[in-house]
């Protein structure tokens, strides 16, 4: 986002302007649509504006809208683009609409500032990606459902520390990831409603001495409210995409514990998992490789979403009040975390899809230790006292070689338990997640093809 300053002033020095542009043309293409949104809401509401003569007739303001409805046509196909004069985006739609509507084009900036314009862009992107990201979150939940269900009682050895523990299950590891994952969207939705707040009419946040109708804005883009003090949406600007990375680097970290265990236990060691060679990697030099890549880059990836979660952070924590040209780096911050997140999410939910099972693998890491707490358990149900049947099976483990791993699933019927799995809970709520992500992307683009088709 550029300053009235960087607009107006030609003279910059060439190094100078290249600096303080950076990405912006590349990076602005995704927000090429939702510009156009922005822009279509904030012409309708100026032509409902109570002032004689009207800034903006309701005739005008409907052929801006059809000209928008090109340019999001042309940006579809590939045929928008974003001169260097042009420098970023907003200024790029303006150039369009002054190119094809004359002195109309000029008129579409009346009562903004490039701050609340990309401010609200960036809102509505997210919102799409969210919804988007959300409904991936539920796939990569439901592959992990589906391979639980379907491997539900074969035993799988617990560990502590790694080290062997206790009976557990193919179903039980499976669910606790899916779980786990499921229960990122209360962080998810937060960042949404967070973010579901309309900054459009603060203009470069002291708002404008024109009669500006910012719920009419607010409710044209399906925003939840305006944000109501002008002041403080510019200084949400970075705040919201600080939100929406910790949220994602929160996810990662578990899509990251997943995918260790899944390399962990395809290890011929474990030999517990067996992941598809498609899905697998080969040596230059060693014909007999297939490596789990995929799942090592999810580290990575995790890695860097954490790094700029940091970032967003630390540009914030000694920024005054009002806008600030660092603000300008957030963007690329938090796209990078959206792509990355998203693309983690798709490719985690292949691999598990097309991950299968050794139960002879599986049985064979039963040693007799393992049922050692499930027995003590026992001698305290018949009335030894538990320290008692500590020490008594502790002393004797080679005993527990006679235990038979599906009993000791088959044991644990309470709620969460090998045996006590509730599979509608799970299914119910990965539909219901599901179901909600879309119906909102659904009611987002109405309002839209409302404005400009």
């Amino acid at each position: 986002m550029k300053t009235e300053e960087t607009i107006t002033d030609r003279a910059v020095d060439p190094d100078i302007l290249a600096y303080t542009v950076g990405d912006d043309p590349v990076l602005d293409m995704d927000l090429a649509v939702w510009d156009c949104l922005g822009t279509a809401a904030h012409v309708t509401m100026l032509s409902e504006m109570h002032v004689d003569p009207p800034v903006v007739t309701k005739e005008e303001a409907a052929r801006v809208r059809a000209e928008l409805a090109k340019v999001v046509a042309s940006v579809r196909s590939g045929g928008f683009t974003i001169e260097e004069s042009d420098q970023d985006v907003h200024m790029a739609v303006e150039r369009r609409l002054t190119e094809t509507l004359g002195d109309l084009g000029k008129k579409i900036h009346t009562g903004r500032s490039r701050n609340d314009q990309v401010a609200v862009d960036v809102r509505l992107h997210v919102k799409d990606q969210l919804l988007g990201l959300e409904g991936e979150l539920a796939a990569l939940a439901g592959a992990l459902v589906e391979f639980g269900r379907a491997h539900d009682r074969v035993p799988l050895v617990g560990r502590t520390h790694l080290q062997p523990a206790m009976p557990s299950s193919v179903g039980v590891w499976a669910t606790g990831h899916a779980e786990m994952i499921l229960d990122q969207t209360a962080n998810l939705e937060a960042a949404y409603k967070l973010n579901d707040l309309c900054p459009l009419g603060s203009a470069a946040g002291y708002g404008v001495p024109l009669p500006l109708d910012r719920q009419r804005t607010s409710d044209l883009l399906g925003f939840a409210r305006p944000i109501h003090n002008v002041f403080g949406a510019s200084m949400a600007r970075g705040e919201d995409e600080a939100a929406l990375l910790s949220a994602l680097a929160q996810l990662m970290a578990v899509l990251s514990r997943l995918a260790e265990d899944m390399i962990l236990f395809s290890m011929p060691e474990f030999g517990y998992f067996k992941l598809p060679r498609a899905y697998c990697t080969g040596s230059s030099i060693m014909p007999q490789k297939y490596n789990p890549d995929v799942l090592e880059l999810v580290r990575s990836k995790t890695a860097q979403v954490l790094g700029l979660a940091t970032a967003s952070l630390s540009m914030l924590h000694a920024m005054p009040g009002g806008y600030n040209r660092d603000l300008q780096d957030c963007k690329g911050l938090y796209m990078k975390g959206l792509d990355t997140t998203r693309t983690t999410l798709r490719i985690l939910a292949k691999v598990v899809a097309g991950m299968s099972i050794d139960e002879t693998a599986l049985r064979r890491g039963f040693i007799p230790g393992v049922f050692a707490t499930d027995v003590a358990l026992r001698k305290v149900a018949a009335g030894t006292p538990w320290r008692e049947a500590y020490h008594q099976v502790r002393d004797n483990l080679e005993a527990l070689s006679a235990e038979d791993p599906d009993a000791a699933v088959a044991a644990k019927t309470h709620l969460g338990a090998t045996a006590g799995l509730d599979w509608n809970l799970y299914e119910a709520r990965i539909a219901e997640l599901a179901d909600s992500a879309a119906a909102r992307k659904k009611a987002f683009e109405s309002r839209r093809k409302e404005l400009i088709g």
